[in-house]
């Protein structure tokens, strides 16, 4: 089976999106049954081609882009614009039997196009569901007649969580989304050697893109909260995004600048040992489709502290965390002290990493594949 995979951001471009389908790209390398070209975008203009796997090629159309974390509109329109004729050079020379498009805009638009030629599955990941996203309320409005086309075309529709799944039902009506979820690749992301109770000092982390949906601001508020109730707490927060300075200076402000520690744009191969090296994961988004950032932190052992949305109730329950009932600095404050003075924290450690074995990427691989069976069944 021959599968041509559409993603407009693919690391190093991106965040949990293009994370995702990098590793559910290592499950197809193991495959002997597929072949998968990958349609993608690249940083700098050109056009290129690389090597993924004996079975996979990556085809990268450059563009003018600013920031690795963060699409600007005109980058979005410049991909759609450069991506086409590619896509169509790719269709008529590749013999595909389906296409995958890791987002339903502005990837899902492509297949959308030659809906007629070749059938086509969707994963919605978050921002391209309307009401995910309050950066882009206008363009959801903008684009509901866009969004519906490419949602109607599609041979089937995966959201990547229940919540995501709901809320995109909310926007599209009775139409069937199925659910696949993340999966997390538990030999690179493992637990510390020995769990201890921690002794007033939690080491926090957060890993996410530096936007205001992810409202990290209320978790630098909740690590000064905690220094003033005399829990030396500290947080470290990897990623980047255009609120990096706003939050520097907030944590200043707050007199806890030495107690925040920005890594900003972190290699991938640094980051097991990053979070083996904290106590607590903290997530404070306001929508999430599931956090491939808290699987791994999960994978690696941590309880975690988060809000409630898209993709927690099927990953976090008393067992191994807390859930916030709303983004309210002194409300993490409390769950963060709770959580770390448990007699019985080790036992949360475990529980974590328990429930991360169960999300496997490989199951994650083996649920598409069905997909694709069924539809280039119905192909054919």
């Amino acid at each position: 089976m021959k599968i041509l995979m559409v993603n407009y951001e693919f690391p190093p471009i991106g965040g949990g999106g293009g994370n995702a389908h990098y590793f559910l790209l290592k499950e197809y390398s193991r495959r002997a049954d597929l072949r998968v070209d990958v349609l993608t975008s690249a940083q700098k203009p050109g056009f290129y081609c690389e090597g993924f796997a004996d079975n996979i090629r990556i085809f990268r159309v450059g563009l003018h882009k600013k920031d690795l974390h963060y699409w600007r509109k005109t980058e979005v329109i410049e991909w759609l614009f450069k991506s086409w004729p590619r896509y169509k050079k790719m269709l008529a020379e590749g013999d595909y039997d389906l296409a995958h498009a890791f987002f339903g805009f502005p990837s899902g638009w492509l297949c959308c196009r030659t809906k007629k030629q070749l059938p086509y599955i969707i994963s919605l990941r978050g921002s391209d569901v309307p009401g995910y996203n309050d950066r882009l309320c206008l363009d959801y409005k903008i684009l509901s007649g866009t969004f519906r086309r490419i949602w109607a075309s599609a041979s089937a529709i995966v959201a990547n969580s229940g919540g995501l799944a709901d809320l995109a039902l909310e926007f599209f009506g009775d139409g069937q989304i199925d659910v696949i979820p993340n999966g997390v690749d538990t030999d690179m992301y493992y637990p510390r050697s020995n769990y201890t109770n921690l002794k007033g000092k939690p080491k926090l982390l957060t890993v996410c893109r530096l936007v205001a949906r992810k409202r990290i601001n209320v978790l630098i508020k909740a690590v000064a909260l905690l220094q003033e109730t005399g829990i030396d707490a500290e947080l470290t927060i990897v990623g980047d995004g255009n609120l990096m300075d706003e939050l520097r200076n907030l944590a200043e402000e707050l007199n806890v600048g030495r107690k925040i520690v920005f890594l900003g744009r972190t290699e991938p191969s640094n980051m097991p040992r990053i979070y083996r090296e904290n106590d607590i994961f903290l997530m404070s988004s306001k929508h999430e489709g599931m956090s491939n950032a808290m699987l791994e932190a999960m994978a690696s052992g941590l309880p975690i502290v988060t809000t409630l949305c898209e993709g927690v109730e099927e990953l976090i329950d008393s067992s191994n965390g807390v859930i916030v009932t709303r983004a309210d600095a002194r409300e993490f404050a409390q769950a963060i002290k709770s959580l770390s003075e448990k007699p019985d924290f080790p036992q949360y450690c475990r529980n974590s990493r328990n429930k991360a074995l169960e999300m496997s990427w490989a199951r994650v691989a083996d649920c598409y594949i069905k997909h694709y069976r069924c539809i280039a069944g119905d192909k054919g």
